[in-house]
């Protein structure tokens, strides 16, 4: 739709997820689009801005089938929840099994609720905003916003400590055994 001229972003969603980068968390933007759609995608997403704010960075995982699977899989059988679960437990399966690395979910179709309970993420940290940009949390509609998420970010999305868990800090992880020396 931005080609033609349409902004269907929601208002304040920059600013909301900007608030949520700061508290140290990480963003991952999924799609069942398909991958000849990659580059708009990508290009909507990086140029959105709002009162100042850009999104923050992070990936953008979108679907490696062409356009008419994509389609027919989201339009005529209006099931592209199959991609995004399927994605999303090849994401948390790189981490411990004892860790899900999703704190929160955010959509914009009853599909995508589906998809992030199949993950782990608790009911009440999935929210899904309807074209009116009203905020359903567990299917319960609510006059909040994106807008007036962000007053209660601090609340939702509390600041991460800023010190690395130990065993899994980046020097941890990359660092070489010492050599073995016998003598």
């Amino acid at each position: 739709m931005p080609l033609v001229g349409m902004d269907w972003s929601q208002t304040g969603v920059a600013h909301l997820f900007s608030a949520i980068k700061e508290n140290d968390y990480e963003l991952l933007f999924l799609s069942a689009r398909s991958i000849s759609q990659a580059y708009h995608t990508r290009q909507f997403l990086i140029n959105l801005k709002q009162n100042g704010k850009a999104l923050p960075d992070g990936p953008i995982v979108i679907s490696p089938d062409g356009l008419l699977p994509s389609l027919f899989r989201e339009v005529i059988r209006r099931a592209p929840h199959e991609f995004k679960i399927a994605c999303l437990e090849d994401i948390k399966a790189l981490f411990p099994s004892d860790c899900n690395p999703f704190y929160a979910g955010f959509g914009n179709r009853d599909t995508d609720e589906i998809s992030y309970l199949k993950v782990g993420i608790p009911k009440g940290k999935i929210f899904i905003i309807n074209p009116k940009g009203e905020v359903a949390v567990h299917r319960c509609v609510d006059t909040k916003s994106y807008t007036s998420l962000h007053a209660l970010v601090h609340g939702m999305f509390p600041i991460r400590p800023s010190s690395e868990q130990e065993d899994f800090n980046s020097w941890n992880y990359w660092k070489l055994p010492p050599p073995e020396i016998k003598l």
